[in-house]
């Protein structure tokens, strides 16, 4: 499949489609977006008027089978993810889905393929694989700046917020019927896939769960080991109702460290013996455009996307073994 030009339609113009990947699709080179859907049909009309799209639905299907579209962007909660990444499938037409992938690895094998078996390819919006400041990173560990890796450390802290305290109208994100799991899907799905990225796969994980809380079903505690199949070893942590956020990722080597923040914008930081370097970027206006660029660069001939649907389901199977004893009990 070879197009000049990518004409996408959104599946769920919501909050996540406003500044972070939305506009994207119009920003990118040989790219355009011409659609917009949500099940309310007024939020999408003031959507696509806001954002300047030509066409807005109610209905889902309406858009996935315009002649117009040429691609989708499945942006619903991960519930939904497997039946529309199916239609579009079927409708013959590539697929950018949100993280984490859906809701379970059983899911994400039978998008894989059926995507094949349609001939369309699957792409999963973990964007951090585009961005420059793990592009460095990936430089740094590639020219050997902290020698041989050893060790991976992943930590992350946070308060739990106000509207989880409400058990009367929980956010989707601690919902496992919808998200999965708890906020440990949403978040370190990122985390996971970036390990992905800079040292390939894991394939030994054994983690414990718990709700320490106590404001909701899902867990709201994480704590493992994992070890990727170059031998590298790692451990995580994860509380989601902590009394700071911390956010921290070090990555152990025989002759350094880097250390650097997930979702923060603190500069990348070298440590030697002879001393420290660091690198600092500017924040990204909308944070999946570099992602999107390549999935658009792709789709017109000139490019590779290194973000799909064989990588996405790498990083459910690991969240899914994380959080197994807790929902297996």
């Amino acid at each position: 499949m070879k197009l000049n030009k990518v004409r996408w339609g959104i599946i769920g113009c919501g909050d996540v489609t406003e500044v972070k990947s939305g506009p994207a699709f119009q920003k990118a080179n040989n790219s355009e977006l011409v659609a917009v859907m949500r099940r309310t049909g007024e939020l999408a009309k003031d959507y696509a008027k806001r954002h300047n799209v030509p066409k807005w639905y109610d209905d889902a299907n309406a858009l996935i089978n315009d002649p117009d579209v040429d691609a989708v962007y499945i942006a619903t909660p991960p519930n939904s993810h497997k039946d529309y990444t199916i239609k579009v499938a079927k409708a013959g037409k590539p697929v950018y889905v949100e993280k984490p992938m859906a809701l379970n690895s059983e899911e994400c094998n039978e998008m894989i393929e059926v995507c094949e078996k349609a001939g369309v390819p699957l792409f999963v919006a973990y964007y951090r694989r585009a961005m420059p400041r793990f592009l460095k990173i990936k430089e740094i560990i590639g020219t050997r700046e902290i020698g041989d890796v050893r060790f991976v450390s992943i930590t992350l802290y946070q308060k739990a917020t106000e509207d989880v305290k409400n058990s009367s109208k929980l956010p989707w994100r601690v919902k496992p019927e919808i998200a999965g799991a708890g906020i440990f899907f949403d978040l370190a799905s990122h985390q996971f896939d970036m390990m992905d990225f800079l040292f390939g796969p894991i394939h030994e994980v054994h983690g414990i769960a718990s709700n320490q809380a106590g404001y909701y079903r899902a867990e709201d505690i994480v704590t493992g080991t994992f070890k990727f199949e170059s031998g590298l070893h790692g451990v995580g942590s994860w509380c989601f109702s902590a009394f700071d956020d911390v956010d921290q990722v070090e990555i152990i080597g025989s002759e350094g460290k880097i250390t650097f923040s997930l979702f923060g914008h603190d500069p990348v930081i070298v440590t030697k013996a002879t001393g420290h370097k660091e690198w600092s970027f500017e924040p990204e206006q909308h944070v999946h455009q570099p992602l999107v660029q390549t999935v658009v660069d792709e789709l017109t001939g000139s490019g590779k996307c290194p973000s799909t649907g064989i990588t996405g389901v790498r990083t459910t199977r690991i969240l899914e073994e994380m959080v197994r004893n807790y929902y297996l009990k």
